[in-house]
């Protein structure tokens, strides 16, 4: 009898084991990011995929596929099973964004589905430090004398850091320049060597720089101040509402994902997300953690945003080279 009791517990405690495991199978859990290392969608997904492995028992193995706008990454999940073993991490602008100016192998909206945010990012307008404006009515009293002479960079053609600058020139009559990078570092290089004025860049790269004296801030783009830069004022306190953008963090997959296993990831990336060194190290990089896991939810907010960014490409008319 002994032996049974003993057996039965094994047995209940092996259950329980496989219960709170990933429950995919025994493959390890693979995270594709449309970005190189370094970038927010590579930090995001290294943090989160560490506390899952943690959470779930298995392995988690971030795979960096950058290029085309994200669609190498998302054709990667698009062509894995649809089983929850492949998600992509990246930012919202991969669906309400780059498909607008950008040929993409898949329908943002049918083909991919949110499953959850983990954090929220907005891009904050900077000069290199040496720049004379002290605030923002400076910063564009100067520019307003230099009118037509002036440039702003972006981290790339199409997104909302090129959104925001051709806002911004618009409506103060600036006419600045746009000039276009593949990403942030090499625009923040120019920026702090003198060869273009302003930028609206993406607070994970900037921030480290503000924090050193390299870059000064002149406005946030969220609808409350960023808790990493208290002291800048949003833009809409600025006078300029048109100029708020926030974009989501977090993880997307494949529209044909089952609700058994959507519900499924849906737990396991809620207690991941609010797991506190998760949040830590999220705000450390000047992301705002916010966890939501409400798919329709978000489903609804990407399209509300593509088609406020869709306006915007018209408006401008803003084409790829």
């Amino acid at each position: 009898m002994r032996f049974i009791a003993r057996a039965l517990t094994g047995l209940v405690a092996s259950a329980l084991a496989c219960s709170s495991a990933w429950a995919f199978g025994e493959a390890p859990l693979k995270i594709v990011v449309p970005a190189p290392p370094g970038g927010t969608g590579d930090i995001v997904a290294r943090v989160i995929g560490q506390q899952l492995g943690q959470d779930i028992g298995q392995p988690v193995v971030v795979e960096n596929k950058p290029g085309a706008g994200g669609a190498i990454a998302m054709q990667a999940m698009l062509r894995a099973p649809a089983d929850g073993n492949t998600l992509v991490v990246a930012a919202s602008n991969v669906l309400a964004e780059i498909p607008l100016v950008m040929k993409v192998p898949f329908d943002p909206f049918k083909d991919v589905i949110p499953i959850g945010s983990v954090a929220r990012s907005g891009v904050v307008l900077v000069t290199a430090a040496s720049f004379p404006a002290k605030d923002f009515k400076d910063l564009i009293a100067q520019l307003q004398e230099r009118k037509g002479k002036t440039s702003f960079a972006s981290y790339s053609a199409g997104t909302v850091s090129h959104y925001a600058g051709l806002i911004l020139s618009d409506q103060a009559k600036l006419d600045m320049q746009h000039v276009a990078y593949a990403g942030s570092p090499p625009a923040l290089t120019n920026l702090l060597g003198g060869q273009v004025d302003i930028m609206f860049d993406g607070m994970l790269t900037s921030v480290p720089l503000i924090k050193s004296g390299k870059l000064r801030a002149y406005a946030f783009s969220g609808k409350k101040r960023s808790t990493y830069l208290p002291d800048v004022p949003t833009t809409t306190e600025l006078g300029y509402p048109q100029l708020q953008f926030m974009g989501w963090v977090g993880l997307m997959g494949s529209s044909k994902l089952s609700a058994d296993v959507l519900a499924k990831i849906h737990t396991a990336l809620d207690k991941a997300a609010r797991a506190p060194a998760v949040q830590q190290r999220l705000a450390e990089v000047g992301l705002e953690p916010e966890v939501n896991v409400d798919t329709p939810a978000l489903l609804a907010e990407t399209r509300e945003m593509a088609q406020r960014n869709a306006a915007i490409v018209k408006k401008f008319d803003i084409q790829l080279n």
